[in-house]
């Protein structure tokens, strides 16, 4: 069971699908929030290779996919079209509010720079020649996931490093429909 508590107010404050709200959408089936970190992240992009490869069978659990980022909506569509995610529901948090209203903080040291992180930042770097992406956002701020089911969290994943690796999957079918 997740700890996190939202105020029902601040999910209906931030809309996505033509004026609904996250609330709104919570109510017809449950919403799979992904608070990515910077897109030039290393490991922003390997979410979202991760998120790409399990849309569908995360979505056949009738979990709606919604993507929290930091850039702009221009910035952000085109490089989730790199990831055959264009049409996934994406939203802009350049102010990290909803990112600080999910607990979600800014990362120490040894959450962005530990040894485990360093080496697998590397590892992914030359494994998907993702190296060189600029920071697009707060370099600083921590990523999560959170399963929202009629206006409550249901679920979450909340990263202790940067380089933590979320089974989308295993998190979606925690409210099969």
């Amino acid at each position: 069971m997740t700890t996190i508590q939202v105020p029902k107010a601040e999910l209906d404050r931030y809309k996505i699908d033509q004026g609904r709200s996250i609330l709104d959408l919570s109510q017809e089936h449950p919403v799979m929030l992904v608070f990515l970190r910077h897109l030039g992240c290393v490991f922003c992009r390997e979410a979202l290779r991760d998120i790409s490869s399990q849309k569908q069978e995360i979505e056949g659990k009738g979990v709606k996919l919604v993507l929290i980022h930091m850039e702009a909506d221009e910035v952000a569509s085109g490089m989730l079209a790199r990831y055959g995610l264009d049409e996934v529901w994406h939203l802009a948090d350049p102010d990290c509010e909803l990112y600080r209203q999910f607990g979600l903080t800014k990362g120490s040291i040894s959450q962005l720079f530990g040894l485990r992180t360093l080496v697998r930042g590397v590892q992914q770097g030359v494994t998907f020649q993702q190296f060189g992406g600029s920071s697009l956002g707060d370099s600083f701020q921590m990523p999560g996931v959170f399963i929202v089911e009629k206006g409550h969290v249901v679920a979450e994943y909340i990263h202790r490093t940067v380089s933590d690796r979320p089974d989308y999957f295993d998190l979606a079918a925690c409210c099969t429909i």
